[in-house]
């Protein structure tokens, strides 16, 4: 840093003509600065300015030294300016991976206006149900739904992923409306496929948990499909109320209330989670940063 500091010195005396002047750009005792363009000079072994009482001129080597290190000069000055644009206008590429059925409901509508806010981030985005690890899959940003993780990641509590029991009104009127969560058994089912398997229906009563999954009549990992079949009648499915709201509205299903709560898992606090490797961003605060690595 040192050689660096003579080198803008000496591009200052020779922009200005004069010692004097270039110390007072740089806010320096023009004797500090003449004494590093000395020591310049002394490591390089070459004299490089003809200093007079009048005057400061460069010598013959010292105009080849004087053009090479603009060119050094300007890079340098042109890197610090990519350097305060990338700290402030958010850029590079961003890896996200996400849950399908929430991907395609509510992350993709999002990124739209993400992209609008920052054009210069490449959003690089997969839909999958498989779990992934963040640094062996080179991902993020990872969507996943469940409990908090125990990985070394950051987890962000976006909403609540809890499931819920549905069916259609033909349903219900030809098989009846089930009272009890136990009368579930008796109830034709339709399972979401989760990476570990089926998902059951689980209740707590009793201080016990009961499975209660009715008979199987369709099982799938595609949500919508499975949405599909139990609208038109095919039987009882539990899924997310973010993924069901739209049948909910229309009144194509309807949500079937119990005294005791279902589940997919024992595990309490189901939410959809953003996740995130620690110290992997550097966040500041409304007056800009980087926000992606």
């Amino acid at each position: 840093m040192d050689q660096l500091r003579a080198i803008r010195y000496f591009s200052k005396v020779v922009e200005t003509g004069s010692f004097t002047k270039a110390a007072k750009a740089f806010d320096v005792p023009p004797s500090s600065l003449s004494r590093r363009v000395s020591d310049l000079e002394k490591s390089l072994g070459a004299t490089l300015l003809q200093r007079s009482t009048r005057m400061v001129k460069l010598t013959e080597v010292g105009h080849v030294y004087y053009n090479d290190v603009q060119h050094i000069l300007n890079q340098l000055e042109q890197s610090k300016e990519t350097v305060r644009s990338y700290q402030t206008t958010p850029m590079g590429r961003l890896r996200i991976s996400s849950m399908v059925g929430f991907g395609e409901r509510i992350l993709l509508p999002l990124l739209d206006d993400f992209s609008a806010l920052y054009p210069q981030i490449i959003l690089d985005v997969s839909l999958s149900d498989e779990l992934s690890a963040l640094g062996r899959d080179d991902i993020d940003i990872a969507i996943r739904g469940g409990y908090a993780p125990n990985e070394r990641v950051l987890a962000i509590r976006l909403m609540d992923n809890s499931f819920i029991p549905v069916a259609s009104p033909s349903y219900l009127e030809q098989h009846g409306t089930p009272k009890h969560v136990l009368e579930l058994k008796n109830h034709r089912g339709l399972y979401f496929k989760a990476p570990n398997g089926p998902t059951p229906w689980l209740c707590h009563v009793d201080d016990q948990w009961h499975d209660v999954s009715g008979p199987a009549v369709a099982i799938s990992n595609n949500g919508p499909w499975l949405a599909q079949k139990a609208s038109n009648g095919e039987g009882i499915l539990m899924s997310t109320r973010w993924a069901l709201a739209s049948y909910l509205e229309s009144g194509a299903l309807q949500e079937l209330n119990f005294e005791h709560k279902l589940a997919i898992t024992q595990h309490s606090d189901m939410a959809v989670y953003l996740l995130y490797q620690k110290q992997r961003y550097l966040v500041q605060g409304k007056s800009g940063g980087r926000f992606f690595g």
